[in-house]
């Protein structure tokens, strides 16, 4: 169309037109005097519209799929480390686990003898002060711990404290040579001292050269004057073999202790001896003996066998 002053005017018109009918519809309402238009409007059009609409949906979903793919790989890389962080939350509960089983255990032996112990964990294993067989723990003077208090764990003895730092704290396991502790036999009583020997059981010399003694016999700590360095009636072993009885006034026997002097981890120092000495009551449950099977045989005489005398009566 040609720029003219009537194509001006015309458009000008128009567009008076379109605003007037814009508010008509505005004020109408759903009743508005142009609706049956503008549904007519939309059942011609509508048809071009979803057209146009389905064709350009792929390149805006292709669009948004590029801008989400950056987020999606953003939350697999997010996923990855989670799993990843859930297998090692996993390998540290087992771990969480043993030591809640061994805490457990320790705090049983405990309630049975009635000790007051503080809880420790040994990071450390190694000489010190020229013991061979010691560990460190993570408890001290400031936790309360003193030379010479007793240790042990859910199996039983485990040694004494030697050398006290503020925040830690130096054993000295039952397994070193210089270690020595007072011992009573389960039932007869029977005292005697054990002594480490590293990595082989433990030499107990009791004081009864004639006492009688078998393998599978269990001790105790005797305990000390003042329960130090040793608190009764923690369970020290389990009697392996017995020195033939040569008239001596002691008498030998090796003792495989209950404790792993290899394998420590949760232990606890007594820090409060029982009012009454437990006896042989933190000893565990003695195991019960193995029923051998028995087998009977009957024999049932043949008939063609010769009753007893009748050889002799046909001679």
């Amino acid at each position: 169309m040609r720029d003219t002053r009537e194509s001006r005017l015309l458009l000008v018109l128009l567009i008076a037109i379109a605003f007037a009918l814009i508010t008509v519809d505005i004020r109408g309402g759903e009743d508005s005097p142009v609706d049956g238009a503008r549904q007519a409007a939309a059942t011609v059009f509508g048809p071009i519209e979803s057209g146009v609409s389905a064709a350009v949906d792929p390149v805006g979903n292709a669009v948004s799929a590029i801008r989400d793919s950056g987020e999606r790989h953003d939350r697999l890389a997010v996923l990855e480390e989670e799993n990843a962080a859930l297998k090692a939350r996993l390998g540290s509960d087992d771990r969480a686990r043993s030591r809640l089983k061994q805490l457990d255990k320790m705090l049983k032996v405990a309630g049975q003898g009635q000790y007051g112990i503080k809880g420790a964990e040994v990071i450390a294993i190694g000489a010190a002060q020229g013991f061979s067989w010691t560990i460190t723990i993570d408890v001290g003077a400031n936790d309360g711990i003193k030379r010479d208090m007793t240790v042990l764990n859910g199996d039983g003895l485990v040694g004494r404290v030697t050398t006290v730092g503020p925040n830690t704290a130096t054993v000295l396991l039952a397994s070193d040579p210089d270690f020595t502790v007072g011992t009573r036999m389960e039932d007869s009583d029977e005292l005697g001292f054990a002594s480490g020997q590293g990595d082989r059981p433990l030499r107990v010399e009791l004081l009864n050269g004639k006492a009688e003694v078998k393998k599978g016999d269990r001790l105790v700590t005797f305990g000390s004057q003042a329960d130090r360095p040793f608190v009764p009636g923690v369970p020290v072993g389990v009697v392996s073999r017995v020195d033939p009885s040569g008239g001596d006034l002691t008498r030998t026997l090796y003792v495989t202790p209950y404790a792993s002097f290899t394998k420590l981890d949760i232990v606890g120092v007594v820090v409060e001896a029982p009012k009454k000495d437990p006896r042989d009551t933190v000893l565990p449950p003695k195991p019960k003996p193995t029923p051998r099977p028995t087998v009977t045989v009957t024999v049932t005489p043949s008939a063609e066998a010769p009753a007893d005398g009748q050889n002799q009566q046909e001679q």
